[in-house]
């Protein structure tokens, strides 16, 4: 052992959140790994308030000289209740070894009470069975489970938190307040006081933008080209609807005469058989209802084609879902305004299906009630806690202030959506009762279940191409984090912690479970491979997934005619020539499309780090490295330097690592 006395460099990293500095005195003792300790030593400097709010303090430290120590294995300390500010938020602590040329990491991110000693091991990373720390583990699991608790806050929708705990709130610089960013991005951009009014021709839309400080969407030049329409199934707002064509359901009226021009001189047949014709079927739609009677929400079905320049374009849209005399088959030939017209009827359903399920739904609240459950049943200490904590950043707080102030009687969605808040509520609820995770919760079979994971089909989808390497990327990173602790079956199944997540994940939502479905092992985990696919699941669910569907909203909605969450009147049910005038008369007053705007602009912001760049890096196991992706990054790079229209969504600096907004 060493002959000379033996000093630390102790540095203290206070956590950044309101109450986090302490005035106490705080104490600290080390152990080695052979369990000698250490005599207890206080933290303290002269002439300097320590342990401040968001700072790091360092305090030098001399080990008797007489003392036998090894390395550094364990951390003991605590504080005393001393001073107005005695609460203490501590991120975590790392003791150099001068002599050594080694730094031991002991993370922390607890409050820590008055006189009660924490023990922290270096790395902090341990399984449930095999922490010396059990007694610990369980008071922290059981104070947790007291502030995290799920409830159904709406009948029908996911379970969320069932109040807020204060650790959850939006940190002093990621404020969210809709209100005042609402009203203060109305003033940067000249729209307070704007008077609901009619728009006078399709060209006075364009200037808005000029008028209001706005950037142009680019969709205002090509909303109504088919290209665009068909670009918007594969790399719009809401991609995951197309699906390839094998038959023609009974219901849809279409025809050989009605579509052969558009086929390219082939049959319906040929063209299923040679998998270029593709179909969206929202019968989800059927029931749904809209925020008042004035309002008309269609369950339309489209066909696409495939044409020789790999470009998807529609060729025949059904408005409804049972085919007769007042449900036509609109197509490419008909009046141009009155197939336009059909084309905006298709994307204000296809609207409502995006906001109330591809986005809130099957991202935001599924993920909140998971990320309750991982705070009630693994501790900071499990490795998967500490892989999925920074995925679910501001998740719950955005939920809690987006119930309040968008999706509420009222609100936004009222004002803004032909459903309205009854028909979101109504189509997550229905929907939900369908997701399961093993396959909408899953990229690459959700793709198979359409059709569509084979980049032979479907030549130009650059959703499904780029979101492919994303998914490959983290479940490669999650299958080694998961591999390195669970090296045996055993230690999978004498894990009680990840076991009772398990059970919670699908224990049905009227007995406080998530009642998620299609949950490999259904609620007990017997395999790597099942864990595997359930993380891999959540983080890209949180991560790319929400990203691919939240971050294109200005670019899709803020042009209304493009992509229009509410229309007036009624749909065409015949294929009389429409005109300008028509088109217009069904677009919302200016109030409505210019609140939509300002929302969707707050909503296209991303005010989190990107994806693999974490606010708070919970891990600091070195075998436990991070996801690379730089190498992902230039390959979408590349590709969008060739690509006839760019997709910048996937692209992970434009992701972030959860569903912060």
């Amino acid at each position: 052992m060493n002959a000379t006395a033996i000093s630390y460099i102790v540095l203290v990293y206070t956590g950044d959140r309101p109450g986090a500095g302490t005035d106490a005195n705080v104490k600290i003792l080390f152990y080695d790994d052979r369990g000698t300790k250490t005599p207890q030593f206080r933290l303290d400097s002269f002439f300097r308030n320590e342990f401040e709010r968001g700072g790091t303090d360092d305090f030098k430290v001399k080990l008797p000289n007489d003392l036998q120590f090894g390395c550094v294995k364990k951390i003991e300390f605590w504080r005393d209740s001393v001073g107005l500010g005695s609460s203490w938020y501590l991120d975590r602590i790392s003791v150099i070894d001068e002599a050594r040329k080694y730094v031991y990491e002991f993370p922390v991110f607890r409050w820590i009470k008055a006189d009660h000693h924490y023990v922290i091991e270096h790395l902090d990373t341990s399984l449930p069975q095999f922490d010396e720390q059990k007694e610990q583990r369980q008071m922290e699991l059981e104070e947790n489970r007291k502030l995290y608790k799920l409830k159904v806050k709406v009948p029908g929708l996911p379970p969320q938190v069932a109040s807020i705990p204060e650790d959850e709130e939006f940190a002093k610089d990621y404020r969210w307040d809709m209100k005042k960013q609402k009203y203060q991005l109305a003033v940067d951009t000249l729209m307070i006081g704007i008077k609901s009014s009619k728009w006078t021709t399709l060209e006075s839309l364009r200037n808005l933008y000029t008028a209001h400080r706005l950037p142009e969407p680019k969709c205002t030049k090509t909303w109504m080209e088919d290209s665009h329409f068909g670009n918007q199934r594969v790399a719009g707002v809401n991609p995951v609807l197309i699906s390839l064509c094998t038959h023609i359901p009974s219901k849809f009226g279409v025809t050989d005469n009605m579509v052969e021009p558009f086929l390219e001189g082939l049959s319906l047949q040929e063209a299923i058989n040679q998998k270029r014709l593709f179909i969206v079927d929202l019968e989800i739609m059927e029931d749904v209802p809209c925020q008042n009677d004035t309002f008309v929400v269609c369950a339309p079905l489209v066909l696409f084609f495939e044409d020789r320049d790999n470009q998807l374009l529609p060729v025949a849209i059904q408005l409804f879902q049972n085919k007769g005399p007042d449900n036509p088959v609109f197509l490419p030939s008909d009046p141009p305004m009155t197939w336009l017209l059909a084309k905006m009827w298709y994307n204000n359903a296809d609207s409502a299906y995006h906001q109330a399920l591809t986005h809130l739904g099957f991202t935001h609240l599924i993920m909140e009630g998971i990320s309750v459950i991982t705070q009630r049943n693994l501790s900071q200490s499990h490795p998967i806690f500490k892989l999925l904590a920074p995925h679910f950043l501001f998740l719950i707080a955005i939920n809690t202030l987006a119930l309040k102030t968008l999706i509420s009687k009222g609100g936004w969605v009222d004002s803004v959506e032909s459903v309205g808040i009854k028909g979101t509520f109504f189509l997550i609820a229905k929907g939900i009762k369908a997701w399961r995770m093993d396959v909408e919760g899953t990229i690459p079979e959700e793709l198979r279940q359409r059709g569509l994971l084979d980049d032979k089909v479907l030549h130009f989808y650059p959703y499904r191409d780029d979101v492919i390497l994303l998914y490959e990327a983290i479940s490669s990173y999650v299958t080694k984090i998961v591999d390195l602790y669970y090296d045996s079956p055993e230690k999978l199944s004498g894990d009680h912690e990840i076991q009772a997540w398990a059970k919670e994940l699908v224990t049905p939502k009227e007995n406080g479970g998530c009642g998620i479905l299609g949950v490999p092992g259904n609620g007990y985990f017997t395999s790597n491979d099942q864990l595997i696919l359930v993380l891999t699941s959540i983080i890209c669910t949180c991560s790319l997934v929400h990203g691919a569907f939240n971050f294109p909203q200005y670019e899709n909605y803020a042009f209304p005619p493009n992509y229009p969450m509410m229309l007036k009147g009624t749909p065409p049910k015949d294929k009389k020539p429409r005109t300008e005038k028509d088109i217009l008369r069904a677009i919302p007053d200016k109030a409505v499309v210019l609140d939509t705007m300002l929302v969707v602009k707050l909503l296209s912001s991303k005010g989190t780090n990107c994806l693999g760049d974490f606010e708070v890096n919970f891990a600091f196991d070195p075998k436990a490295k991070d996801v690379k992706l730089s190498e992902i990054k230039k390959i979408i790079r590349d590709r969008n330097k060739t690509r006839r229209l760019p997709y910048e969504w996937l692209d992970p600096e434009n992701i972030p690592n959860s569903i912060s907004i």
